[in-house]
C-alpha cells in the first residue's frame, strides 16, 4: 500500500549526504543535487524554476515530501546504442520516469522496480544502490502543489509487458537520452538522465582474478 512520506530539509540532507543550506539550495533556483552538469533547455528550465519560486515558502518552511523513482534502459536492438523509457505523468500530461510514493515493508529501489511496471509494464535488474535526486512540484487531487525530493535508480530492462496495472492511461515511448533530457523540465532530472548515458557507455573494466 503506498503512503505518502514527508521529511524536513535536515533529514534530506542527512539521507543525501549533502548539507542543509544545500538541499535548500537545489530546492529553489540554483545547485542541484544531480552527479554532473545540467543540460541546457532555457524554454523549460526557466518554466520550471519560475515555478518552484513561487512556492519558495512551502519549500523552506512546509513538508518536503519524498517519492522514488527508475531510470530505465536497455540496449536498441538494431542499433546497440542506449535508450530510455519515458511516460507522461496522468496530472499534466508532462514526460517523466516512473516514480511513486514509498510503499510499506518496500524498500526504495524495490518501490522504483515496482512503479516501473505498474506505470510502464516493464521488469528487469534494479540496482539497489542510489544514482541521484531530483526535485519537483507534485500536484495532489484538491489542485495544490508540493515539494518532492526524488530518489532515483537504475533498472536495467530485461522484460516488457503488454498488460499492465497503468495501461491506457499514460503514454510511454522508449527514445535516446538525450532526447529524454529535453523532454523532462526538471534540470535535475535532466542532468541524472545525461550522467546515466555516459555511465552505460563508459568502457566495463574487468575485474582481476
Amino acid at each position: 500500500m503506498s503512503q505518502k512520506v514527508f521529511v524536513s530539509a535536515r533529514e534530506v540532507a542527512a539521507r543525501t549526504g549533502v548539507s542543509g543550506s544545500a538541499v535548500l539550495r537545489a530546492l529553489t533556483p540554483g545547485a542541484s543535487l544531480a552527479p554532473d552538469r545540467q543540460t541546457k533547455s532555457p524554454d523549460r528550465s526557466q518554466g520550471f524554476l519560475a515555478e518552484l519560486a513561487s512556492h519558495a515558502d512551502a519549500l523552506f518552511r512546509g513538508p518536503i515530501y519524498e517519492q522514488y523513482a527508475a531510470i530505465c534502459y536497455r540496449k536498441h536492438r538494431e542499433l546497440g546504442e542506449p535508450e530510455v523509457l519515458v511516460v507522461t505523468s496522468r496530472e499534466s500530461g508532462r514526460w517523466i520516469v516512473p516514480k511513486g510514493w514509498p510503499i510499506k515493508g518496500k524498500k526504495p529501489y524495490e518501490v522504483a522496480a515496482i512503479e516501473a511496471f505498474e506505470e510502464a509494464g516493464v521488469r528487469g535488474r534494479i540496482k539497489k544502490k542510489r544514482f541521484g535526486y531530483f526535485t519537483y512540484l507534485k500536484q495532489l487531487p484538491d489542485d495544490s502543489r508540493v515539494p518532492c525530493i526524488v530518489q532515483l535508480h537504475l533498472l536495467e530492462v530485461e522484460k516488457t509487458f503488454e498488460n499492465f496495472p497503468e495501461r491506457g492511461q499514460r503514454l510511454s515511448e522508449w527514445v535516446s537520452f538525450t532526447e529524454a533530457a529535453r523532454r523532462v523540465r526538471e534540470p535535475e532530472l535532466k542532468s541524472l538522465l545525461l550522467a546515466a548515458e555516459r555511465k552505460m557507455r563508459r568502457p566495463k573494466v574487468k575485474e582481476k582474478k
